[in-house]
């Protein structure tokens, strides 16, 4: 665990001075083995491209654990494999890049990138506080995670899932497409719940749970697979629409765009700090254990 905590505190650092490092993901590898696998379909055709990927980066770290310098390998393996994971797009620099746009129109296309290839963000405050809260599930939280849990094959597992699953541009089967969206939504669900409880705790708790719990009591049985976790999307319109006053106990609507997202934007690097603390204790504590 602290070669994995080293590894993203120095992936996210690297991140945060060089952006671009997020733009690098060859992924030709990837999508060749995908076409190669047009003779299967459906469950089994996801199951191949994904499972095949994250079992080799498993034998490459069984590899690197019997080589001299095994830790320091690994913690090279362990943070390429991390920032690949993180793309495709920095995610700071994209809410930096609405936030310092010159003008309307090009922050509403800045605000773009956020989304995944073929949805669109409308310029609200909840529309573009929804668009923010998922961006960073899947370029960091999602990723962090399964990184965390399972080590470099977790945060490929997640990334691979994610692209296999809302990539339009690879070549699947409508069964493979569906198969592959349910996987994805299956690995958002428990980094998305936790997200939200930690939304609650940095920002407004009452709004947080209140959208959370409504949700969830409309939602069907089996939507944490079937759909996106759209819990986080309505806790995070909640969160960016709503605003306690000081002591005064009442509630205002925000209706300003960018401020809301220069909110939302602390609160999220506030909980980014809150997982990475909480990961820091656990080192800790194996330590003095």
């Amino acid at each position: 665990m602290a070669i994995r905590l080293l590894a993203a505190l120095i992936a996210l650092g690297l991140l945060h001075v060089q952006p671009q490092l997020a733009h690098w993901r060859n992924d030709g590898g990837f999508r060749r083995w995908v076409n190669q696998l047009s003779d299967t379909s459906g469950v089994g055709r996801v199951l191949l491209a994904v499972l095949v990927p994250v079992a080799v980066c498993l034998l490459v770290m069984w590899i690197l654990h019997k080589l001299p310098l095994a830790d320091l390998l690994m913690l090279v393996f362990a943070l390429a494999v991390l920032l690949f994971s993180f793309g495709p797009h920095a995610f700071e620099a994209d809410i930096e890049a609405i936030l310092k746009a010159p003008d309307q129109s090009s922050r509403e296309a800045a605000a773009q990138a956020l989304c995944d290839e073929g949805e669109t963000v409308a310029w609200t405050t909840a529309d573009l506080g929804e668009a923010t809260a998922y961006a960073a599930l899947r370029r960091r939280f999602g990723v962090l995670l399964w990184f965390f849990l399972l080590g470099p094959m977790g945060a490929l597992l997640y990334r691979l899932a994610r692209q296999l699953g809302h990539d339009n541009t690879l070549a699947l089967d409508a069964g493979a497409r569906t198969a592959a969206r349910h996987l994805a939504n299956g690995l958002d669900w428990l980094p998305a719940q936790l997200l939200v409880f930690t939304l609650a705790l940095v920002g407004h708790w009452d709004a947080v749970i209140g959208a959370w719990r409504r949700w969830h009591q409309q939602a069907a049985p089996n939507s944490w697979y079937l759909s996106n976790p759209g819990f986080l999307g309505a806790a995070a319109r909640a969160d960016v629409l709503t605003d306690i006053e000081g002591g005064e106990g009442y509630i205002e609507e925000r209706t300003d765009p960018l401020h809301e997202l220069r909110r939302l934007r602390d609160a999220l690097l506030r909980a980014l700090l809150a997982w990475l603390s909480v990961v820091a204790l656990i080192v800790m504590g194996s330590w003095i254990s």
